[in-house]
């Protein structure tokens, strides 16, 4: 830790401590002398956790104060950060403390060009981190630029919903607008890794829009889209627009971290890290690999146990244990244990409360409780595709098919190439199947086989709905597949362990028995 007169640098903000005055640019605003310990604390620490005990010793001394002071304090700090848009460099800990998640610090730099190229060249923060800069408008029509402006503004807002993600302030990325910009520079001068650019053009009745991600460290792309619409209802049209690139930007960019991750080295992994790298195997619903998974989830929570996010990928992996692995019940208790700490601990966290609700719906089939969860994740991001696509499952499972496909489909717009897309897939079969639209069911479990080859419901969906068709030489492959992924399948139990519907266990069980799956 320093010590004495120094002087801390970051972005566009300089502390002297001595004095009590932290400075933007030239303007000086003073300071409390807690305040200034505080920050003080927060910036010799940059980047690492300071519990609050930490913080309450380096303001209050030895003294003992009410935990609402220290909320007061930081509050205060907040509320001078915010005049530049930087209230976000103060993270909050829930239960742990704080972290300072800003641009770099540096001490005992009182030449200003040195702190000038310092501040030009911010640390990245230590969660994926994304700039979008003002989309280009190709109308040729100066009044469109409105438009333009304010589709980014809609995705600048839908992604800063996303707890996980950094995202840098309109008024720091519009500062490039009208330039033409290298994007490798503008990741280095903002420090992000991930920059968003792209265009629109409207033309008569019809309006396009592009965008194109890229990893400013490497110059890849990591997501690219195009939108034509009709411009009926301009308004609409950039909503629409909006939610679906937020609602598909999001899964590529956690794709993007968990390729980054797996180069790391396994002693150098995080808590974030280990979530990151246990996601795939999460992903694939299936025994083996959510064994894996959990190894890596439990050392995650050893290390961090307030962590939402690891908590529901756990919930998650004890879910498919429960279903795919003998229906064993300390598996369906760990479910829900974990499942309810993801709730008590990521209220701000859509992911988390997606996976604890789907967990709640399923094992500990309160369907009712698990939609609350839903529906506030939906609250935080409204683009959150898996929370709709997990949550047509729970619908499937509980036989509201109408409003099941309705889930799936929303998803699916969502984010097309989603990794659990097969399960939106899947709750459409089931539900179509309910319905007596066998040739839809069909197609649907095709698509949901297509998804995810290796997970053995998808193949359950297909043997029925071809049974359901009279293709019984089918059917009985689809069921030898079946129990090859699953040799302990046995329908009866499945739908038990689901609280399976009664109206869709009889459609389902007549045609998997036809398809000679064993009861």
């Amino acid at each position: 830790m320093t010590v004495g007169g120094d002087l801390y640098q970051f972005g566009p903000f300089r502390l002297d401590p001595e004095a009590g005055i932290l400075y933007r640019g030239a303007e000086p605003t003073m300071l409390g002398q807690r305040a200034v310990a505080l920050l003080r604390r927060l910036l010799e620490d940059a980047g690492v956790p300071v519990s609050k005990d930490a913080l309450v010793e380096a303001a209050w001394g030895g003294l003992a104060v009410a935990d609402n002071n220290l909320t007061v304090q930081i509050a205060a700090l907040r509320r001078v950060l915010a005049e530049a848009e930087a209230e976000s460099w103060i993270e909050t800990l829930p239960r742990r403390g704080y972290r300072y998640v800003g641009p770099a610090v540096v001490t005992n730099a009182p030449d200003a060009s040195a702190v000038d190229r310092a501040a030009s060249a911010p640390a990245l923060p230590d969660k994926p981190s994304v700039a979008v800069l003002p989309f280009s408008n190709l109308s040729g029509d100066p009044e469109q630029e409105y438009f333009a402006d304010g589709m980014v503004d809609d995705i600048i807002t839908g992604l800063a919903r996303i707890n996980w993600l950094f995202v840098i302030a309109r008024n720091s990325t519009f500062t490039y607008k009208g330039r033409a910009v290298d994007v490798k520079q503008v990741g280095r001068e903002l420090g992000v890794r991930y920059v968003l650019e792209g265009s629109v053009r409207k033309a008569g009745g019809s309006v396009r829009v592009t965008g194109q991600m890229i990893d400013a460290s490497t110059g890849a792309h990591v997501w690219a889209e195009r939108y034509d619409r009709s411009s009926d209802n301009i308004f609409a049209i950039q909503d629409e627009i909006a939610l679906s690139a937020v609602g598909a930007i999001a899964p590529s960019v956690r794709k993007a971290e968990i390729e980054r991750v797996r180069r790391k080295r396994p002693d150098s992994l995080d808590a974030y890290d280990l979530v990151l790298r246990a996601q795939p195997d999460v992903d694939s619903g299936m025994p083996e690999q959510v064994t894996r998974a959990l190894a890596l989830l439990e050392r995650a929570i050893a290390l961090e146990p307030a962590y939402a996010l690891a908590h529901g990928n756990a919930a998650m992996c004890h879910h498919c244990l429960f279903l795919r692995a003998g229906l064993q019940e300390v598996n369906r208790a760990a479910s829900i244990r974990h499942a309810r700490s993801a709730i008590v601990h990521g209220q701000d966290d859509a992911l988390a409360l997606t996976w604890a609700g789907f967990s709640i719906g399923m094992d500990a089939h309160d369907r009712a409780a698990a939609f609350a969860a839903l529906e506030a994740a939906l609250a935080i991001s409204p683009s959150s595709a898996l929370t709709y696509i997990l949550g047509s499952v729970i619908l499937g499972w509980g036989g509201e098919a109408e409003r099941a496909i309705e889930w799936g489909e929303r998803g699916l717009r969502l984010s097309p190439f989603d990794s659990w897309a097969w399960a939106a897939f899947d709750a459409q079969a089931m539900s179509h199947l309910l319905r007596g639209r066998y040739d839809e069911a069909c197609r649907a479990a095709y698509k949901s086989v297509q998804a995810n080859p290796a997970h053995s419901i998808t193949y359950v969906q297909l043997a029925a709905a071809l049974a359901k068709l009279g293709r019984l030489g089918e059917a009985s492959a689809a069921a030898a597949r079946v129990l090859e992924l699953q040799p302990a399948f046995r329908y009866s139990r499945q739908f038990a362990g689901v609280n399976c519907a009664p109206a869709l266990a009889e459609a389902l069980g007549g045609a998997l028995r036809d398809a000679g799956l064993p009861e």
